[in-house]
């Protein structure tokens, strides 16, 4: 649906040329009937407006929160973008005061731990909330305290299809439009259509809430809403580290081997400092299927050619490469292997009982098997059943016939 005369909107359509400054506020009064507002505005990057912002928050129980990050144009991934949407104060969300919507610049000079503080005292309404969350930890600092993940409550009603456009679709027959997915959020002076791509993703989510909102209190999944939102929190605030000496083992690099596997873990290492130089993401530097075939190309004697480098760093590629097949074999990679123990009859056992539970539970409520349990958390509880605590939230384990403990 395009905005039409009675849409204030319509009177202030901009080019896709022209770009938002700094400088100006960006508040747009906004309905459910307005999807492709093209209205001038721009981020919140100063204390007055943020200020402003804040008290609007504090006069609401519950906000929704949507970000966007440069991870495909960067080589350190950072939160660009905060989009925030909030009730103006009214209960109709057919009216066109109704929810206001605004844009905070993270990557401004302002200090944002007021809003940081704001939004703890909040509850926070997420589309899919694990990635939001851990963006929001990157650049604020911010651990959610409450939040309503509309992702978890479509699949506790049942819905196979949970996307945001899905689910707009479904309640409101609205249709989002596409494009921006791929944009650099960092540019700046930000493009008005994608702060409009960006607005739309938060729009919708506090009338979505209520909606869901209702159909859970029919079906008296309340409580596993909450549960389940409570231990996205609880992943969302955990770090997740990984061997930095194994990082070099793409997918693909299980086939190669000694000498093969040396060339390849040098040449990510390159790929690694060629990337972190020029802030741009490693595949921006060059694939990790050219990366693997590269190493292949150098134990056999051949040297790749890749149009796109500079003389530069064609050198230093060749030379990392070389580096590692001058390598005695004992500085050659090991080879992992990853041994496990066969489960005795006993567990298998137990995994077939649970999920025969886990299926019958599934069937009964309509929801996704895996939703309830996915298999390795039944073939890690068959093993331990002291690990169920920690694989899964209450309802789940419930429903399974395990304990409470």
């Amino acid at each position: 649906m395009t905005n039409d005369e009675r849409s204030p909107n319509a009177q202030m359509t901009q080019t896709h040329g022209e770009r938002l400054h700094d400088d100006s506020s960006f508040v747009i009064p906004s309905s459910l009937d307005i999807r492709h507002s093209s209205s001038p505005a721009g981020l919140i990057a100063n204390a007055a407006k943020l200020a402003s912002l804040i008290q609007e928050i504090e006069s609401a129980e519950r906000v929704a929160i949507d970000t966007e990050a440069d991870s495909l144009h960067s080589y350190r991934e950072k939160l660009c973008l905060i989009q925030i949407s909030v009730p103006a104060g009214v209960t109709d969300v057919g009216n066109s005061d109704a929810l206001r919507d605004y844009i905070v610049d993270p990557l401004s000079p302002v200090d944002l731990t007021s809003l940081r503080r704001t939004l703890e005292t909040r509850e926070i309404v997420l589309h899919s909330a694990d990635y939001d969350l851990r963006m929001l930890r990157l650049g604020l600092n911010f651990v959610a305290r409450r939040i309503f993940d509309t992702v978890i409550a479509a699949r506790l009603l049942s819905f196979r299809e949970f996307s945001l456009a899905a689910l707009l679709k479904r309640y409101f027959g609205l249709e989002l439009p596409k494009g921006s997915q791929k944009a650099n959020w960092a540019q700046r002076p930000l493009p008005v259509r994608m702060a409009e791509y960006a607005i739309n993703d938060v729009h919708y989510l506090l009338p979505l809430a209520e909606k869901l909102e209702m159909e859970l209190d029919r079906y008296g999944r309340q409580d596993w809403l909450r549960q389940s939102c409570e231990r996205a929190i609880e992943q969302a605030a955990i770090t997740r580290v990984r061997d930095q000496d194994e990082l070099w083992r793409i997918r693909g690099a299980g086939s190669l081997h000694g000498r093969a596997a040396a060339v390849l873990r040098s040449l990510w290492q390159w790929r690694e400092r060629e990337a972190e130089t020029a802030d741009r993401p490693p595949f921006h530097i060059l694939q990790n299927e050219d990366l693997v075939n590269a190493a292949i190309s150098f134990v056999s004697g051949s040297v790749p050619h890749y149009k796109h480098f500079s003389l530069r760093r064609r050198q230093a590629f060749c030379e990392a490469a070389q580096t590692a097949l001058q390598l005695p074999e004992s500085e050659w990679p090991v080879s992992l292997r990853r041994f496990g123990t066969r489960p005795t009859s006993e567990t298998v056992r137990r995994t077939q009982e649970l999920r025969r539970r886990r299926d019958k539970s599934a069937q009964e409520l309509g929801l996704e098997p895996s939703f309830i349990a996915p298999r390795s958390a039944l073939e890690a509880i068959a093993a331990e059943r002291a690990r169920a605590a920690a694989l899964l939230v209450p309802w789940q384990r419930e429903l399974l016939g395990i304990q409470q403990s």
